[in-house]
């Protein structure tokens, strides 16, 4: 029920999702109403209807609320009942896109921590120009110590060697230089921790490394502040280059026709950057999967953040983490 759309957007995504996969269920978290109406009139309900039911909850987390407004007063919100249904096992996973702090909260107080970390963290793909790239942690965590990010690191490691199929991942902690004297003490102190561990730790990265570094890069790890801010700007960067393309290619009639005999070039590399094919960023430390989807996205946004539970539950993502900490810990003890 989430979102800037909620059931416009969740309903489509979710028809679509189920007849791509087969073996895909899904349950509908939301007013019960309200979601009928929304498949009833949809032409692809009759062929998947087996395989897609409705839990009803009569209360809905808005996005500007605050998570411990959401927590206390919304115990039957749509966000609220989803997240018991991974508890209890009914679900392997849930796909929101409501309000991200709320669904943190919610999902840390529900679904607890894993064993060995303090703090869950939120993971995303970012588009490079090596394909794409995974960072954490997103806005889970303003304040991170070393340690912090030491577990980003290793619960990153995991879901990059799971989803990409890649042997050792290379880890690189985001720092404003690539020279061991630069950065704050929290990103130096975390650098030894990393330098010590069994990770495949590539050293210091910089910013432009997200997108367009020397350095090829499978996973990012910073704080959540600096992680936000780097995820919007590029958002922002990315809005601000399509609006003057298009505003360039309008400016006469030379410039149209340029941009009409351009358009199939424009339009594939628009695809390949294309932000809804990236969409969905998992909320990794936590007893369960929990994907949180953009606020503002559409059906097809909606649908890839579906698609990533899929492949988590399929990868079983969760319990590679839960043992590869276990491993972590029992190394550094002994140590």
């Amino acid at each position: 029920m989430g979102g800037d759309f909620g059931p416009k957007v969740t309903v489509p995504a979710s028809l679509a999702c189920l007849t791509q996969n087969p073996q895909l269920k899904l349950i509908l978290v939301g007013d019960e109403a309200v979601l009928q109406s929304a498949l009833a009139n949809a032409s692809a309900f009759e062929a998947v209807k087996d395989r897609i039911s409705i839990q009803h909850a009569s209360q809905i987390v808005e996005m500007h609320e605050s998570p411990q407004k959401a927590l206390k007063n919304k115990k039957d919100s749509s966000m609220r009942v989803a997240i018991n249904l991974v508890k209890e096992g009914r679900a392997d996973a849930c796909v929101s896109a409501g309000n991200t702090g709320a669904l943190m909260a919610t999902a840390r107080f529900v679904l607890k921590t894993i064993p060995g970390i303090d703090r869950p963290a939120i993971i995303s793909t970012l588009p490079s120009i090596f394909g794409h790239t995974h960072m954490l942690d997103l806005g889970g965590n303003v304040d991170c110590s070393a340690e912090h990010l030491y577990q980003f690191a290793i619960m990153g490691e995991e879901v990059v060697k799971a989803v990409e199929n890649i042997d050792r991942p290379r880890v690189g902690l985001l720092n404003i230089g690539e020279e061991d004297m630069k950065g704050n003490e929290q990103v130096k102190a975390a650098a030894r921790l990393l330098e010590n561990s069994p990770l495949n730790y590539i050293g210091y990265v910089e910013g432009n490394s997200i997108n367009a570094g020397s350095v090829k890069v499978d996973l990012i790890v910073t704080d959540g502040f600096v992680g936000n801010v780097a995820l919007k700007s590029i958002e922002g960067a990315a809005k601000m280059i399509g609006v003057k393309l298009m505003e360039t290619f309008a400016k006469n009639l030379f410039t149209q026709a340029i941009g009409l005999i351009a358009y199939p070039v424009l339009k594939l590399f628009k695809d390949r950057i294309d932000p809804r094919r990236y969409n969905g960023a998992s909320f990794v430390g936590l007893r369960g999967l929990v994907i949180k989807s953009h606020g503002g996205a559409d059906a097809l946004a909606f649908e890839t953040a579906i698609h990533l539970a899929e492949l988590e539950v399929e990868k079983n993502v969760l319990r590679k983490i839960s043992d590869k900490l276990e491993q972590a810990l029992t190394e550094k003890e002994t140590a």
